[in-house]
Order: C-alpha cells, then structure tokens, then sequence
C-alpha cells in the first residue's frame, strides 16, 4: 500500500553470478525499485526484464537498486540466466520468492496460481512505498515510465510543496498546489 514501509522479509536471491540472502530494508538510504513477475522460462517477463536491464545504468545514476521477483526459485533463476540471452544482461538482483511470502506482502500473489501479478513498486530511501502498478500478467510494463516515475519521486522529495503533472520529464514544468505553475526546474 501507498505509504507503507517495505516488509522485513528475508529472501534467496540470484546476484552475480551466486546465491545470496537479501532484506529489502538492507536497500534503505537508497531509491529502490521492486518489479514482480510471474515466472521464470516465460514469455513476457524476459521482454520486461531486458528492458530494465538495457537502462539499468539510468537507473542507477538516479540512485536506484532494481529487484526483480518471482516464485521461482535461485535455482530456476541460475537457469534461466545460463540460458537466455535476454537474462543473462540482468546485473540487479533476482529475488527467488517460493513461498510467495514477499509477493504476499505486497499484494502481488495469485493464490490459484501460486505466481505473482506484474506489479512494479518504487520504494524511497526511507523504505516507504511511493509508487505502485498492478496490472493483469498479459500486459507488459514500460521500464521508461518506471525511469519517469522515479524521476519525479526524487524531484517531489527534493523539493517539498511541489508536484509533478502528467507525464512530467525532469526540466519541464511543475506545479504548486494553489498556485500556477512554478517554472522550468
């Protein structure tokens, strides 16, 4: 939920070439991006996941962790990463969510199904959840807009009492509730 704090949920995740347990609150005190898919070996996700992984320097110049989860497991996620060409540029952590406890505690989870939704969250330095997209597994996601949606969290962070309108782009107009537009910042 909106202005929540991430979960202090400890996972198995597959990072550089190994396995390692990580804690989304071991990523506060920095901008981080949490995007749920469905499985492993799919057809979708690997379009979704490349994306990300073709502007992962962006991201990180914003100051941004990517995770990526699924209910597979650090094995499947080895695999699938020896296998695709597509995966193997992924230098972010895949978080393996068997269980499906993380998925659950961000409302990701389809019980029927034991897979995740695709839902994107943008979590802020302090571990509070900025940002989220949920939609039906068929639809792919925009790695671009998620880049502008952290964009204009940071910007609305770093400048109190302003906001950003639709499809704000860093430079353009922003917007003070009560007053016209503030200018170019």
């Amino acid at each position: 939920m909106i202005g929540s704090q991430v979960p202090d949920i400890e996972v198995e995740a597959f990072h550089d070439e190994a396995t390692k347990k990580v804690n989304l609150r071991d990523y506060k005190g920095q901008w981080l991006i949490v995007v749920f898919y469905p499985a492993d070996f799919t057809f979708v996700c690997p379009t979704e996941l490349e994306e990300l992984a073709n502007l992962y320097d962006q991201f990180k110049q914003e100051g941004a962790e990517i995770a990526s989860v699924s209910t597979d497991t650090v094995f499947v996620h080895k695999a699938w990463h020896d296998h695709s060409e597509a995966i193997k540029k992924i230098r972010y952590p895949m978080l393996a969510d068997p269980t499906g406890k993380l998925c659950k505690a961000f409302g990701t989870y389809l019980d029927d199904e034991g897979l995740a939704l695709r839902g994107s969250f943008i979590v802020d330095p302090d571990g509070v959840i900025k940002a989220m997209e949920l939609h039906d597994n068929s639809l792919g996601r925009s790695a671009d807009e998620l880049l502008r949606k952290l964009k204009a969290a940071k910007f609305v962070r770093e400048n109190p009492g302003q906001v950003c309108p639709a499809n704000w782009q860093p430079g353009k107009n922003t917007l003070k509730p009560g007053l016209d537009l503030v200018g170019k910042i």
